[in-house]
């Protein structure tokens, strides 16, 4: 879902996949807001929502999980990434740091910002591009709440420095998908 990239994690090679995208730009498979996820009729054994959910205002949050639930095989589950607070503000903190510095750098040398992180790259919505405005922001425990008063079964989190990621099951994951996610 989201992001304009084409490209899969490691752990899903091999998989089909369809992206969903608000942005025309982007060319995805299902033009669609992800608040209205419910009208898709499909089911998937996976939603990759990677650094999307912060796109959204904090009372959207549960319509898009909601959506997201929706779509998804009595067995799914989603694997949801987004920017980790917690970290953002430690490492503001101990560093000394002003929001403007930069954070880390992405694979083509760009660098993103603690402002960037907190309220959307800049670079592109200097541009007109409103889409990459943030409007909400995780911490792994908020992340956590937001997925289990969504419906998913089990929750399983972890922070990278950078990054929360989640893995949300409809109902208890299998012994195919623990070994497939490597958990």
């Amino acid at each position: 879902m989201g992001g304009g990239s084409h490209h899969l994690p490691p752990e899903y090679k091999g998989w089909d996949q369809d992206l969903l995208d608000i942005d025309p730009e982007v060319k995805p498979d299902i033009l669609c807001d992800a608040k209205n996820m419910r009208t898709i009729k499909k089911k998937y054994d996976a939603v990759l929502c990677s650094h999307n959910l912060e796109h959204f205002y904090r009372h959207e949050v549960p319509q898009v999980l909601d959506g997201i639930h929706h779509v998804l095989k009595e067995d799914g589950f989603a694997d949801i990434r987004v920017p980790d607070l917690n970290a953002l503000i430690e490492a503001v903190h101990k560093g000394g740091l002003e929001i403007d510095d930069p954070w880390y750098e992405v694979g083509n040398g760009t660098k993103i910002s603690f402002h960037d992180v907190l309220y959307g790259w800049g670079k592109v919505m200097k541009q007109g591009n409103l889409y990459y405005s943030h409007k909400c922001g995780f911490t792994e425990k908020s992340l956590g709440k937001e997925l289990t008063r969504a419906g998913f079964k089990k929750v399983l989190t972890a922070c990278d420095g950078l990054n929360i990621q989640a893995y949300a099951f409809r109902k208890l994951p299998t012994s195919a998908q623990k070994r497939q996610l490597g958990i």
